[in-house]
């Protein structure tokens, strides 16, 4: 049996159909079908209830997922275990907010990419929330991301940076203490879905601070933009390598850690030395742009 039907049947649970799947695994829809129709041939059962639209799995390959995952898993370590310890080509998924897209990723990615010229990356923008689940399921080799507020016992962290939070107002706003400010400006909400917005919305319940929320958004460069238009004020973490728009901001510092910019693995990543290497380039990223400051 072919280890890639294996990997084909997980890629179709993960992503709940024939044509997402195809995406994941880079194939036609109809090459699926045709992996897993050989898959059933192979174990001489129905693996897919067809009359569901999309094709449904069976009891039977649902219990047959962890197992799948695990042995494409142990593959996967083989043929890393196998190649030369020093090679570090290949291609890295790499999930990643978009607040640190701007400066950090294209920064540690410059410098990686410099010293592993056979390496190609595929970087994968996503809220927090999501990049952790496709992280923990192996859709993607790594993240960068807020640490999750619950530890995940299959991943290891990297600690990036701690980014407190901040009340942040367009340049030319009006002055004043935070608390009074967020009582009495409208209010622009990172979602929620996101682990920034999580920790946001906690220090504004600790803090007993209702606020005139006038809309909510997705992503940390939206709601600066937002704000830098004078059309509220927000608290979100102080992003440790911020871009034009929202080192422009008036920043107020808030008696709080804020969040931690992590990368995060799973801890059988077959992957693990281009990680480190990439958490390396990471770390010298965030000091020099820390050196420009001063």
């Amino acid at each position: 049996m072919s280890i890639t039907l294996l990997r084909t049947l997980v890629a179709v649970a993960d992503t709940g159909s024939f044509v997402a799947a195809a995406h994941r695994v880079h194939v036609s829809q109809a090459a699926i079908g045709q992996q897993m129709r050989k898959l059933e041939d192979l174990l001489g059962t129905s693996l897919f209830d067809r009359t569901a639209k999309p094709p449904a799995l069976t009891p039977l390959a649902r219990s047959m997922l962890p197992k799948a995952r695990s042995l494409v898993s142990d593959y996967d370590r083989l043929i890393a275990c196998a190649g030369d310890a020093n090679n570090l080509a290949g291609t890295l998924s790499l999930g990643a907010v978009p607040s640190s897209l701007h400066g950090l990723v294209p920064m540690a990615l410059k410098r990686l990419m410099r010293s592993t010229p056979q390496l190609s990356v595929k970087v994968v923008p996503g809220l927090s929330t999501d990049l952790l689940e496709m992280v923990g399921r192996g859709a993607i080799d790594a993240a960068i991301t807020s640490a999750p507020l619950t530890p995940a016992p299959n991943l290891r962290t990297y600690h990036i940076a701690q980014e407190p939070l901040v009340l942040i107002s367009a340049p030319n706003a009006p002055t004043g203490a935070p608390h009074d400010l967020l009582r009495t400006h409208p209010y622009i909400r990172h979602t929620p879905r996101a682990t920034a917005g999580q920790i946001a919305d906690e220090w504004l319940m600790r803090n007993q601070i209702t606020v005139q929320s006038i809309m909510e958004l997705e992503s940390l460069e939206t709601v600066a933009s937002v704000v830098a238009h004078g059309l509220g004020v927000s608290v979100v973490p102080d992003i440790c390598m911020p871009d034009a728009v929202f080192a422009a901001l008036r920043r107020v510092p808030l008696e709080t850690t804020g969040r931690s910019l992590s990368l995060l693995a799973r801890k059988d990543c077959a992957k693990a030395q281009l990680v480190e290497r990439l958490m390396e380039e990471v770390s010298v990223a965030v000091r020099e742009y820390k050196e420009k400051l001063q």
